[in-house]
């Protein structure tokens, strides 16, 4: 998958554009910013948007990404059940994950903020921006062991219905996949 490079503004939402900024100043000289320089209390007010995964090894070197939290805005839109303790490949619909598992791996290997915009559907056919940042962590400093995705939906027409928007039997439509550059 092409993945562009781009600068931080190219993040739309003003949430996420924050996390894009404590994620650069909290690298302090590090390869990605380490784990518990995060401030949990900072990010209480977002938690419905956000999701918290282990990278966890995999067969044959590939990572796997296991589910310490999703918030009720994800919960929804993946239409799941609590999904603590899961791996993201096993919620993810099959017209889903070469999308879904993509932009996490590139996080991992590259050590670098993942932004995407995928274009879906809900219910009622309306068109829905699903935006998801991924921000690699580390409890080193430099070994990317952690994911904190932030995932914000927007629909041009106002409200839209989001349960199980994620679910999708197609693959969405991929409008933007880029890589941010890091910035201390």
């Amino acid at each position: 998958m092409q993945f562009d490079t781009s600068r931080a503004d190219v993040v739309r939402a003003v949430n996420q554009r924050w996390l894009v900024k404590i994620w650069s100043q909290k690298l302090q000289g590090h390869r990605v910013p380490r784990w518990q320089a995060l401030e949990a209390e900072r990010l209480a007010a977002m938690q419905e948007n956000l999701s918290f995964l282990d990278v966890v090894p995999g067969t044959g070197g590939a990572a796997r990404f296991l589910i310490r939290f999703h918030g009720e805005v994800i919960r929804r839109a993946y239409g799941s059940p609590d999904c603590r303790g899961r791996y993201l490949d096993e919620i993810l619909t099959p017209g889903v994950c070469p999308t879904g598992i993509a932009p996490y791996e590139k996080a991992v290997r590259d050590a670098l903020p993942v932004y995407t915009i995928l274009e879906v559907t809900d219910s009622a056919g309306r068109l829905v921006h699903a935006e998801r940042l991924l921000l690699p962590f580390a409890r080193d400093g430099e070994t990317v062991d952690r994911i904190l995705a932030a995932f914000e939906f927007i629909c041009d027409d106002g409200a839209f219905d989001s349960e199980a928007i994620m679910r999708g039997s197609e693959e969405p439509a991929l409008r933007l996949q880029t890589t941010i550059e890091a910035r201390a």
